[in-house]
């Protein structure tokens, strides 16, 4: 039997579930078995967990539903539990370094206690500074192993239950279980102090708890806040049937009340019926008020005289008078100059146009992207919605003749943003930009995260250093109705990087449809348009950005390359979007260096390469579509991984064959290794990864959701990739 049975269910936070499965596999403590509670077996939890139980016997999921809730996952955990105590961790959260071992030491010190309570640090979610909330509470209890009654304030409602550790045995013979419903922590707590009889504390924070930045969903409104009063009259009846004493029914009375006034004074989170949760909490007061029991001193004891008087009316005069008057700010439009912003204040008076749709690609770069592919579909199925595409000025040759193009900061820039139904970027638009009711924002993103996104770069100080407020990045993230994935990793990235509350779609990147529709005439089109010689290998080399570099620096002599890898080589060499104004044509010997930064598709870049060299760009999870060689060059990969941050190795996982140094990519090509059958094994465990939902319907599947309407059921399904013809090379690559 193993020591601790540590259940953690993870409905809804796939994005951090593996960190919180790594906290506990890597305690020095080993002796334990570690049960995630999945909703489905193909649910997005379900691959984070499937992976770390292949990797770990003492991994042993469960599956409980959706609508079992909390309280359904951690009793579904607990049947399946065999440990001696059980704890429980929320899919979010981490057990800090040496949990474990300090809390079977804390045991091995009282014995066999049935609940050992333990601190836990309360984490911003912006990785700030923590605090330990417990602390104040145990500081007070006795020192070993005592009776509830000597610490009667110990009452457990207070603490989460991922704040103590339960004895099984303990458990199993008061047959406890998290009641059903919302506020589930409130009636375990509770019911689990009125049934024990030995209890301990450990003074040591064990749990790092996370808070989330869309804040705690018991703190949201709804209907669920009512539930609350449903937990308070179970923990009290209960009370009552035991005779619990009045010294430790006080105290349990007043943490219970506590709690409900702090609801029934915020009015926000219960939009209707507002006046029947006070008049029912004022039934459960009257009813379960203990003997010799003293209202608290201040406006709490005046909140405690008005519910029991059942003054609803004062109270929320009350309530009124004591409302804090600063709320979330208000979004207000900014853009600059004083005409600009009169322009926008009056544009957003007027209706929304339920059939103009707004679209931009890198900050107005050109037609491109994401962004680009929707349009084109939406021309062909959404005919009834008008388009325009945002373009910088001086760059409105980058957008075709026959797209309806706004330049930014004109005026009637501010009148399409103002009124526009729906507005798709793979970037974000201006700061000033409102949100407005009805309207539907739709992010694109542009790339799969290898590097870390959004609010995880903090930790990176010279990434950081460049990225600006992160509390503006989240009132941008704040506007998005629906954000893009390509795969499941990237869903779980992006949940972590840009916490917001908006709707996840699994369709796949419209940006590489074509990868799947092209055909061989447009491969051969593409490659005389860039001047790519007939016959010749075409390898694409597409670094990415440094954060840690002031401008571009290839990393590679591309003529020594050329030199070495045959003379049947030429190279197609793209810079990052952030250095693409450079020149277009040819250079090195014999014109064998085409430098295609300039060229506004990196789809027909991609189409016209019969391979791919890069170091951690995410060009090479798309170009992975074409299932065509890929080759990473990885000679600064410590440095980057340090300065930038990554969200895996990508040297234990690479699409391809790995280069650390010029002579070893030559020799990589120079032999064939590159397309041999080592690189296919790990193009293809790659693609089965990362080309999870690209399969050139993602532009349909969007148009039809978004700007259609249509249910999520009636979306066109993922072909499987099995089933996925590519488009064609130009050049069967040499094989070793």
């Amino acid at each position: 039997m193993p020591r601790f049975s540590i259940i953690v269910p993870s409905h809804g936070v796939a994005g951090r579930l593996s960190q919180a499965l790594d906290s506990v596999l890597a305690q020095s403590f080993t002796d334990l078995e570690l049960i995630p509670v999945c909703d489905s077996p193909d649910s997005p939890a379900a691959d984070v967990v499937g992976e770390h139980a292949e990797r770990d016997s003492r991994v042993a999921p469960v599956h409980s539903p959706p609508s079992a809730g909390l309280s359904g996952a951690r009793n579904a955990g607990m049947r399946a539990a065999s440990g001696g105590y059980l704890l429980f961790l929320d899919g979010d959260d981490v057990l800090l370094p040496g949990a474990l071992a300090a809390l079977d030491a804390r045991l091995g010190a009282t014995g066999d206690v049935d609940v050992l309570y333990f601190e836990h640090e309360r984490a911003p979610w912006w990785e700030g500074e923590p605090s330990n909330p417990a602390a104040p509470l145990l500081a007070s209890a006795p020192g070993g192993a005592f009776a509830p009654a000597r610490a009667p304030r110990l009452t457990g409602v207070p603490l989460p239950a991922w704040s103590a550790a339960y004895r099984r045995s303990f458990v199993a013979e008061h047959r406890l279980a998290f009641p059903d419903g919302h506020f589930t922590d409130v009636g375990w707590g509770g019911l689990t102090t009125l049934a024990a009889e030995r209890v301990a504390v450990l003074r040591r924070a064990v749990v790092r708890h996370r808070l989330r930045r869309q804040g705690n969903r018991l703190n949201q409104p709804g209907a669920h806040q009512r539930e609350l009063l449903d937990q308070v009259d179970l923990v009290l009846t209960r009370a009552a049937e035991r005779g619990l004493a009045g010294e430790r029914a006080r105290p349990l009375f007043a943490q219970l009340f506590a709690t409900v006034l702090k609801t029934a004074s915020r009015p926000e989170r219960l939009p209707s019926g507002h006046r029947a949760f006070f008049r029912r909490a004022h039934r459960l007061y009257r009813r379960h008020r203990p003997a010799g029991f003293r209202v608290p001193a201040g406006s709490l004891g005046v909140q405690h005289r008005l519910l029991a008087a059942g003054a609803y009316t004062a109270f929320s005069a009350l309530r009124a008078a004591n409302r804090s008057a600063s709320r979330a700010a208000e979004r207000v439009p900014r853009p600059r100059g004083l005409r600009a912003r009169l322009r926008y204040r009056a544009q957003l008076r007027r209706p929304i146009d339920p059939r103009l749709a707004v679209y931009c690609a890198y900050w107005g770069r050109g037609y491109a992207c994401n962004p680009a592919a929707i349009h084109a579909k939406a021309r062909e199925l959404a005919p009834h919605i008008r388009s325009v595409f945002l373009v910088e000025a001086g760059k409105e040759h980058a957008v075709p003749q026959d797209v309806d193009r706004v330049v930014i900061g004109s005026r009637r820039y501010w009148e399409v943003l103002a009124r526009a139904k729906y507005l798709v970027n793979n970037a974000n638009f201006a700061e000033g930009v409102v949100k407005r009711p009805g309207s539907v924002h739709v992010q694109t993103q542009h790339g799969t995260p290898l590097k870390t996104m959004g609010v995880d770069q903090s930790t990176y100080p010279v990434v950081a250093a460049q990225s600006g407020s992160f509390a503006k990045l989240l009132g941008r993230v704040d506007r998005w109705d629906f954000n893009l994935s390509s795969n499941r990793h990237s869903t779980q990235m992006w949940e972590r990087a840009f916490p917001g509350s908006y709707e996840a779609l699994e369709y796949g990147y419209p940006r590489n449809d074509v990868y799947y529709t092209a055909t061989a005439q447009d491969v051969a089109r593409i490659r005389r348009e860039l001047g790519v010689p007939e016959g010749r290998t075409a390898v694409l080399y597409a670094p990415t950005h440094r954060d840690h570099h002031t401008g571009f620096e290839s990393g590679l002599d591309l003529e020594a390359f050329c030199e070495a890898a045959g003379e049947d080589v030429v190279v197609l060499l793209r810079a990052h979007y952030f250095y693409d104004r450079g020149r277009a044509g040819a250079s090195g010997p014999a014109g064998r260096i085409i430098d295609v930064s300039a060229h506004r598709s990196s789809e027909d870049v991609c189409l016209a390469a019969d391979a791919l060299i890069t170091d951690y760009s995410s060009i090479m999870f798309d170009y992975a579509n074409l299932d065509r060689p890929i080759v990473v060059y990885a000679d600064d990969w410590d440095v980057y991984r340090e300065t930038r941050g990554v969200y895996f190795d990508l040297m234990a996982t690479p699409p391809g064959p790995v280069a650390r140094t010029p002579e070893e990519l030559a020799r990589v090509f120079g032999d064939g290794t590159y397309a041999g059958a080592e690189s296919r094994a790990l193009r293809a465990a790659f693609r089965e990864r990362f080309c999870e939902f690209d399969d050139g319907r993602a532009a349909e599947r969007v148009v039809r959701r978004v700007l259609l309407g249509e249910s999520p059921e009636a979306i066109p399904p993922v072909t499987p990739l099995a089933e996925r013809v590519p488009a064609p090379a130009a050049v069967t690559p040499a094989r070793s």
